[in-house]
C-alpha cells in the first residue's frame, strides 16, 4: 500500500464516525486519538521511539481484541489518563508533560462501542510496514492534509500547500544549529519542513555530535499556536517527526500576538503563514506593548512581531495577503519600518486558487535583518525589492488542476543559492511572447523599460521608486491579464442582460428536458409557470 492509499483507508473510518452522530469538523480530533495511540505502537514494535512511550494500561494492546462497553469504557479511561496523568482513583500512571500535552482534555464522543471497534480492526489491518518505509510522521502529515483539503471540514481554513512550504524553506535553507520559529504553527508544517531539510543536509542528523543531536531534538524549533485542538494535531506531528521539544513540546499553547509571543527569543530563520482577517472585538487579541504601530489587522501585528524578532543577519518567509501590501494609513508605516530594519529583497505573488479560501489574494515576502552589507545595519537596509509575479495568466488552481513545485521551480531558480537573497540576479525569465500579450496602460512599472522585461515575471524595483511611484505600497503589478476584459469595450448593458438572459432560458430548457425524461412532468410544468412568472416581471 501507498501513503496515499493508507490515508483514504484512514479517511473512509469518517463514515463510522459519522454513523456515531460525529460532526464533520471533529472527524480528525476523534480519529488522531486513536490513530496516535497505534503510530506509537507501531513505531515501539519498529525500535524507531526512543522517547514518550504510552504508560502500561494505555497501549494499543490494552484496547486491542476488546468488544463491548468494557472496550468504550477502558478507552475513555485511557485517555483520560494520558490527559492527566493519573488514573480515574488518583494513581499515577504518568508525568511525561509531552504526552499530557498531546492529549490535554482528550475525550470522545462515540456513543457506540461496536463503531470503536470497527475502527480498531481497520487500524489492524494497514500495511504498517508499508508506512514505516516512508515514515509515520509523512503519512500523518497526509492525513492532515486530506482534511484541510475537504471544504466540508472547514478545517485548516487557510492550510499553506506542502509545495509552497518546501520552497519557501529550501529558499531559506536553515541550518543545524540555527533557532527556527513559526508564530503561527499550525500543524506545525513549516518545522517540519524545517527539520527534513536540516536531515537532509546532515545525513539525517549523522554528521551531528550528541550535543547537536540534542539541541536539534529539543531547542532548535518552537511554534505558537492560538488553537488548543490544533495544537494537539502539531505536537503529535513533531513527536512522531523525531522532534520533540521543551517540556512543553515544540509547539506551545498560546498566542504570539500577546506574551507568548513576546516572551520567545530572537531566531535566526522565521517561516509562517499568520492567519488571516483582523482581531475580533478590535485588538483584544492584540496585547503586546512592544509593537510600535498598533493595530487590528492581525497580519500587520504578525508581520511586526516576525522582522522584530529576528536576530541581526535572521531571514524570514511570510505569506501574506495583498491587502498588507497596499493598506493605507498604519499599513504604510509598518512597510516602511520593515524596509527601514530589514532588506525586503523578494516578493512571490502567488496565485489565485491555491488556500482554500479561493477569493483571498496572497504573497511571500522574504526578507533579512539588517542590511546585505551589514546585518547590524538598523536604516535604510532595504535597496531593492525583486518581486515574482506568479499569479498574472496562470492556470485556476483547484482539486482538478493542483499547485505543486512544478510552478514553483521557476521562482527558486531565479531566487539563487544564496538564502538571504543576495545570489546574482539578472531581470528577465521571458514568459510570454510580447506580441501576444498587452501592456497595461499608464504604468508607472513599464515606463522606459525594455519591452522584453515588461513582460517577463521576474522584475526588480529600486527602494526610491517604491517611495516615488507607489507611495510605499508594494502591490507592484505590470502583466496584463490576457483574460481581462476592457471596460470601454464592453457592450451596453442591456445587451449583456440580453445575453445572460438567454443562456438562463436556454439552461432552464435542457433542465425541463432532463426533470421529464426522469418523470418529474408535474415538477417541470409547476418550474415552467414559475419560470414564465419571473420573465414577465423581468420584462415589465
Amino acid at each position: 500500500m501507498t501513503n496515499n492509499d493508507i490515508v483514504q483507508k484512514l479517511w473512509n473510518l469518517c463514515d463510522v464516525l459519522r454513523d456515531d452522530g460525529i460532526n464533520y469538523s471533529d472527524y480528525v480530533t476523534e480519529l488522531v486519538l486513536l490513530l496516535f495511540i497505534k503510530m506509537i505502537h507501531e513505531n515501539t514494535e519498529a525500535g524507531t521511539l526512543k522517547k514518550h512511550p504510552l504508560p502500561e494500561g494505555c497501549r494499543w494492546s490494552d484496547i486491542n481484541g476488546k468488544s463491548g462497553i468494557n472496550l468504550l469504557n477502558d478507552y475513555k479511561r485511557i485517555l483520560l489518563s494520558l490527559s492527566t496523568g493519573r488514573d480515574s482513583d488518583g494513581t499515577l500512571v504518568h508525568d511525561d508533560p509531552l504526552i499530557s500535552a498531546i492529549y490535554a482534555d482528550a475525550q470522545t464522543r462515540l456513543r457506540e462501542p461496536r463503531h470503536l471497534e470497527q475502527m480498531i480492526k481497520t487500524l489492524d489491518q494497514i500495511d504498517w510496514f508499508s508506512a514505516q518505509k516512508d515514515g509515520l510522521g509523512d503519512l500523518y502529515e497526509g492525513l492532515l492534509e486530506k482534511n484541510a483539503n475537504e471544504t466540508k471540514s472547514g478545517a485548516g481554513q487557510y492550510f499553506t500547500p506542502r509545495a509552497l512550504i518546501n520552497t519557501m524553506v529550501r529558499c531559506l535553507k536553515p541550518q543545524a544549529g540555527e533557532h527556527i520559529q513559526d508564530p503561527a504553527a499550525g500543524t506545525a508544517g513549516f518545522l517540519i519542513s524545517a527539520h527534513e531539510h536540516i536531515k537532509s543536509q546532515t545525513d539525517d542528523l549523522y554528521d551531528l555530535t550528541a550535543h547537536e543531536k540534542a539541541f536539534q531534538a529539543n531547542r532548535a524549533f518552537v511554534g505558537i499556536e492560538l488553537v488548543p485542538g490544533t495544537r494537539r494535531l502539531a505536537l503529535m506531528n513533531c513527536l512522531l517527526h523525531g522532534m520533540e521539544g521543551d517540556d512543553e513540546g515544540v509547539v506551545h499553547l498560546g498566542n504570539a500576538l500577546g506574551q507568548a509571543g513576546a516572551g520567545l527569543e530572537k531566531a535566526d530563520v522565521i517561516l509562517a503563514n499568520p492567519p488571516f482577517g483582523t482581531s475580533k472585538g478590535g485588538d483584544a487579541s492584540i496585547t503586546r506593548d512592544d509593537l510600535t504601530y498598533k493595530t487590528s489587522n492581525k497580519q500587520l501585528a504578525f508581520l511586526q512581531h516576525i522582522y522584530r524578532n529576528l536576530k541581526p543577519g535572521g531571514r524570514a518567509a511570510v505569506v501574506l495577503p495583498d491587502n498588507v501590501l497596499f493598506e493605507a494609513g498604519v499599513g504604510t508605516d509598518v512597510r516602511r519600518d520593515l524596509m527601514h530594519k530589514c532588506n525586503l529583497h523578494t516578493i512571490l505573488r502567488l496565485p489565485t486558487g491555491i488556500f482554500y479560501a479561493q477569493g483571498v489574494k496572497t504573497n511571500v515576502l522574504f526578507f533579512t535583518k539588517g542590511s546585505a552589507a551589514d546585518k547590524y545595519q538598523e536604516e535604510n537596509c532595504t535597496k531593492n525589492v525583486w518581486v515574482y509575479d506568479l499569479r498574472t495568466n496562470m492556470s485556476n488552481f483547484g482539486k482538478r488542476t493542483p499547485f505543486g513545485e512544478p510552478h514553483l521551480k521557476p521562482f527558486e531558480t531565479v531566487y539563487g543559492e544564496e538564502p538571504s537573497g543576495q545570489s546574482p540576479r539578472e531581470e528577465g525569465e521571458y514568459s510570454f511572447h510580447s506580441d501576444k500579450i498587452e501592456l497595461p496602460e499608464h504604468s508607472d512599472e513599464n515606463e522606459g523599460v525594455d519591452p522584453r522585461l515588461a513582460h517577463s515575471r521576474w522584475r526588480s524595483f529600486s527602494r526610491q521608486w517604491i517611495a516615488d511611484h507607489k507611495g510605499d505600497s508594494l502591490d507592484i503589478s505590470w502583466l496584463k491579464d490576457s483574460d481581462s476584459v476592457d471596460a470601454a469595450n464592453l457592450p451596453e448593458p442591456s445587451v449583456l442582460a440580453g445575453e445572460a438572459m438567454g443562456e438562463l432560458v436556454q439552461a432552464l430548457g435542457e433542465m425541463d428536458t432532463l426533470m421529464r425524461e426522469l418523470g418529474a412532468e408535474e415538477e417541470a410544468d409547476g418550474a415552467r409557470v414559475l419560470l414564465r412568472e419571473v420573465m414577465g416581471g423581468v420584462e415589465q
